[in-house]
């Protein structure tokens, strides 16, 4: 360690904790009027809101909810959500945001492994929870959240959420504590063995707010989020805190739309009447609301729409822009809070057409600030940023989460050699703008030579008659493995294998692919399958062709 001048503090100077309480001064000082919007059910102001979230942690306290205890929540995106990210923290308590896309038995899984105290649950997940009720083993109490009239349960509530809200006081005084006190804590899901759970300190969520507050708003052309903006989320709020944007948003005082459960048509109409103009979700969902009915019927014009999760294709982009939409491509993962990258135009770039601009648009984009990305080669040695050279993506930032939840043996393995590794192969250019060319475990290597599922993905998607795509690896006897695409048409387009192999023959003639990444096998399907967050199961469709 590096010996350094320190000055001792002033007597009286006082350290001041990064708590997620603070998040909350700015919005309610800037701008008090304006609305929390819970799809077309309430909408209140940011002055009722900080009331909502006092009024939330004196009643968690009544339920005898402790510092250190952790409380489980099951619901779909509500303003209750954004209530909760807030007052369980502030308690010393740790939100455990639970992945309702789960089945049964991994729901009782997370719940037991996170030893949740307190539940809070929707209606429409009673069952579920009525379902594991007898094993959860730590559980002394449900709090039931309702958004007509509360269902009959047999499970032990203890009160209906806005009954118990509206008798608490309006006033608590949030303790200052340890900076680095867990805060949220929730399951990711891999391909292998059961979920780990995830957790970030209130140092780390801060640190992520702040950052995300100067990434998105200062960003060079059209900011992704200002304080005029509207903000909707479309990704799961249980899923790494919806990326972190309502923390950001909740910080700028941006009015906020949650749209409860998901569907496509209402979607599209929140985004006309509510007057959206940013949100953030993965390319399947995105395909969802362009192919809906209301979505066919409705220009886009000004939405920007951050794209990650998954790669985002040449077609959809293509798409969604015709449509007025404004794309960005950003990376994360569950343990990285989730911002590593976000799309970046230079001034050359922001020169040339929308169109010219998609192929940039749609990279893994460069690393945003106090991110240290490298890639490294399977010997941990640095790989070039030139732009061709392959390695995986390795990274620092002082937001990345320290292990997983009582696995200390897969924390290490994730931290190895003080680099958390993603599992993601990329190339770097000298600019340093990052492109993902696959996972490690889906890249496909044929006869010696490694073939980006993901490039051949996008470049399928540009053939007209294609809604959608996922390319995997099948075993091949001769070469090893050969590449399978699963294709969904456009709906009243005819489609086969020639003509997609007509397609991809243009791209091998103009040299950007080999002649052997065209796929062995075409798959026509009505839909491709989808994991708990929305992207594609390849691991699933591997088990499938495999059979």
């Amino acid at each position: 360690m590096l010996k350094t001048k320190i000055i001792a503090p002033a007597e009286g100077a006082y350290a001041y904790p990064l708590l997620i309480k603070q998040l909350l001064l700015s919005g309610a000082r800037y701008e008090p009027g304006r609305e929390i919007v819970y799809a077309d059910k309430l909408r209140y102001s940011y002055q009722t809101l900080n009331q909502r979230i006092r009024r939330l942690a004196n009643a968690l306290t009544a339920a005898g909810v402790k510092a250190g205890d952790t409380v489980a929540l099951l619901d779909w995106d509500s303003h209750r959500y954004l209530e909760c990210f807030f007052a369980v923290p502030m308690i010393g308590a740790v939100l455990h945001t639970v992945n309702i896309r789960l089945s049964p038995e991994q729901v009782l899984f997370t719940m037991n492994h996170a030893e949740d105290d307190l539940v809070l649950v929707h209606d429409d997940f009673l069952p579920l929870v009525e379902q594991i009720h007898g094993r959860l083993d730590t559980v002394k109490g449900y709090l039931q959240l309702t958004d007509d009239n509360a269902l009959p349960t047999s499970l032990p509530v203890l009160g209906e959420y806005e009954s118990l809200l509206a008798s608490a006081s309006d006033q608590y005084d949030f303790p200052d504590f340890d900076e680095n006190s867990v805060a949220t804590l929730f399951y990711t899901t891999g391909t292998t063995g059961d979920p780990k759970g995830v957790y970030f300190s209130h140092r780390q969520l801060v640190l992520h707010t702040l950052n995300a507050v100067g990434t998105l708003a200062a960003y060079q052309g059209q900011p992704l989020l200002r304080s005029d903006d509207v903000y909707m989320p479309i990704t799961p709020m249980f899923h790494v805190h919806a990326w972190g944007v309502p923390y950001v948003a909740t910080l700028m005082g941006i009015k906020q739309v949650y749209p409860g459960r998901y569907e496509p048509n209402s979607l599209v109409r929140l985004y006309r009447e509510e007057k959206v103009t940013f949100s953030h979700c993965v390319p399947t969902i995105l395909q969802m609301i362009l192919n809906c009915e209301q979505g066919k019927a409705t220009r886009f014009d000004g939405w920007k729409m951050l794209l990650g999760g998954s790669a985002l294709t040449l077609g959809i982009a293509s798409e969604a822009s015709a449509k007025g939409m404004v794309v960005h491509a950003g990376y994360g993962m569950s343990e990285t809070c989730p911002l590593l990258c976000l799309t970046y135009l230079r001034d050359p770039d922001l020169e040339l057409s929308t169109a010219a601009q998609l192929p940039i648009r749609i990279k893994t984009g460069t690393p945003v600030p106090m991110v240290d990305l490298k890639i490294v080669d399977a010997n941990g040695q640095d790989v070039a940023h030139d732009g061709e050279s392959l390695g995986e993506i390795v990274v620092r930032a002082p937001w990345l989460t320290q292990g997983y939840l009582k696995e200390p043996g897969k924390g290490a393995e994730l931290w190895d050699n003080g680099w958390l590794h993603t599992g993601d192969m990329a190339s770097v250019d000298t600019l340093g703008c990052v492109e993902i060319k696959d996972r490690i475990k889906d890249v496909i290597k044929t006869g010696g030579e490694w073939i980006s599922s993901l490039e051949l993905e996008s470049l399928i998607s540009e053939h007209p008659a294609v809604m959608s795509v996922a390319v995997v690896g099948i075993v091949d006897e001769q070469w090893g493995e050969r590449p399978m695409a699963m294709v969904v048409g456009e709906p009243g387009h005819y489609l086969d294998r020639k003509m997609l192999e007509s397609h991809l023959q243009a791209f091998v003639d103009g040299g950007r692919i080999n002649k052997w990444a065209i796929p062995k096998q075409f798959k026509f399907v009505a839909e491709i399958p989808k994991t708990s967050v929305g992207k594609i199961n390849k691991k699933l469709i591997r088990e499938s062709a495999a059979n």
